[in-house]
């Protein structure tokens, strides 16, 4: 998304709808895996083989579309590895009207469940002030009240032509930016995830309705050698902003420098300030709650 920020071409709009419906699919995936592991975490074990039931239809689709299960290497710059496989739509579409009951059925077993309030709501509060002064982005940062949004913010794609809503903390069952809301935060993301694939279906089977002689790779660049200049781009992932910071020199295919900030990374650092002084029990809700990956941490 972000690479065509500086690659000036416009592109087929059935290109922009099929990249973000893909999008959302893996961000419901990984919001669906960090409640169910963080509903474990906490002892409640039967919803996460719920969560990891569901999110298999999730992962088949994936793997129809692209070949891998995890790393997909779909979405490339100026186009896309392949087109959607022929039925791919319908099957989307199954898949939301099976999974919107279930999705509520856990928000009422999981996150509204008494034990799982007592263990989150008003634990691991981040303020608002220091979520910003340390980089939080992502659901944490919404989570402490701040609608910030990459996809509205940034208006990058095709997301500007689509409805949805950025859910924020509100403090239900505890206080604005504990544990709870940032769990709470991540489920109605989901809802809204599936709200903009079914936009994204619709599109493609009426105004974006591909034909035969659509190539997905047709604006692919052989070479990518932008001018000499530094620039970042970013994206809204399921953690957070994802960004490069480039320095290309004009004359190379190889930028002179890269930098990845990735939202585990920055997401971390404000772990010392609001664990201070807890329970150990309380650590580890507090852990769980800001949803990290290891390989995004490890520098």
């Amino acid at each position: 998304f972000g690479a065509n920020f500086w690659n000036s071409r416009s592109e087929p709009k059935a290109l922009e709808y099929i990249r973000v419906l893909v999008a959302e699919l893996n961000r419901i995936a990984s919001h669906m895996i960090a409640i169910g592991t963080y509903g474990m975490d906490i002892g409640s074990f039967t919803p996460f083989f719920w969560i990891m039931r569901d999110r298999e239809h999730i992962l088949r689709l994936l793997e129809w579309a692209s070949g891998a299960r995890l790393l997909y290497n779909y979405i490339w710059i100026g186009g896309l590895y392949y087109d959607l496989p022929i039925g791919f739509e319908e099957r989307c579409r199954e898949f939301v009207n099976y999974f919107k009951p279930k999705l509520k059925e856990l928000e009422i077993v999981l996150v509204e469940n008494k034990i799982f309030v007592e263990r989150t709501a008003n634990v691991g509060v981040l303020p608002l002030d220091l979520a910003i002064n340390c980089g939080v982005t992502g659901p944490m940062l919404r989570a402490s009240g701040l609608r910030f949004d990459l996809r509205k913010v940034d208006g990058y794609s095709v997301y500007p032509e689509l409805e949805f809503s950025v859910p924020i903390g509100e403090g239900k069952m505890g206080t604005v930016g504990d544990c709870w809301d940032r769990t709470w935060v991540r489920l109605e993301e989901i809802y809204q995830s599936l709200y903009i694939v079914e936009q994204c279906i619709d599109r493609l089977l009426t105004d974006h309705k591909r034909t035969r002689d659509f190539d997905p790779q047709a604006m692919v660049p052989k070479k990518i050698r932008p001018a000499k200049q530094d620039f970042y781009i970013r994206g809204e992932m399921p953690k957070g902003e994802l960004g490069f910071f480039f320095r290309a020199d004009g004359r190379s295919d190889i930028p002179f420098r890269c930098k990845c900030r990735s939202a585990s990374f920055v997401n971390l650092s404000v772990l010392p300030e609001i664990a201070r002084g807890v329970l150990v029990a309380d650590l580890i809700a507090i852990l769980g709650s800001i949803d990290i990956v290891l390989g995004e941490v490890d520098r």
